[in-house]
C-alpha cells in the first residue's frame, strides 16, 4: 500500500506533507478560484453573494417574461444573464458563489450555454430575428434522404 509522504510534525503535533502531489484519497474539496467573498466579510449576506444574486435575478425575471408570454424577451435575457455571468466570472478577482468550477470553465459554461440561447430565441419562430440559410438547408437535407 502506497502512503503519502510526511515529515516531522508541525507545531501543533500533527504530521505534515511534504510533497505537492494529490493525496492517494481525497478528504475535502478545494474552494473554486475566484471562489471568495465578492464583499467584506462584515457586510450583510446579499452583499457577499451579489454576483450570483444579479445573475439568478435576472434569469428569474427571463423565465417570469416567458411565462407571461413574452418568450423571446425573456430568453434573451436569460442569455443575457448567463453571458453576464460569464463576464462577472472572468473580470472580478472574487465572485462568490458564482464560482463554482476553475475559473476556464465557468467562463466556457456560461459562456456557451448564454450565446446559445440568445442565438435560440433570435432564431425561435414565427418571424425570426435571426435566419442561417444551411440550417434549413441541412434540415431539408436529413429528412428528404
Amino acid at each position: 500500500m502506497v502512503r503519502d509522504a510526511i515529515s516531522a510534525p508541525d507545531a501543533q503535533g500533527r504530521p505534515r506533507r511534504v510533497t505537492r502531489r494529490f493525496p492517494l484519497f481525497t478528504r475535502d474539496t478545494a474552494r473554486p478560484e475566484g471562489g471568495g467573498r465578492a464583499a467584506p466579510g462584515d457586510a450583510p449576506a446579499p452583499a457577499r453573494q451579489w454576483p450570483v444574486l444579479v445573475v439568478l435575478s435576472a434569469v428569474a425575471l427571463g423565465l417570469l417574461l416567458a411565462a407571461l408570454d413574452l418568450f423571446r424577451a425573456g430568453t434573451l435575457l436569460v442569455g443575457a444573464a448567463l453571458l453576464a455571468g460569464a463576464v462577472m466570472r472572468w473580470t472580478l478577482p472574487g465572485v462568490g458563489m458564482l464560482a463554482v468550477r476553475s475559473r476556464f470553465t465557468d467562463i466556457v459554461t456560461y459562456g456557451v450555454l448564454g450565446l446559445a440561447i440568445a442565438l435560440l430565441a433570435m432564431m425561435a419562430q414565427p418571424s425570426p430575428w435571426l435566419e442561417i440559410p444551411f440550417l434549413k438547408d441541412t434540415l431539408h437535407f436529413t429528412l428528404t434522404k
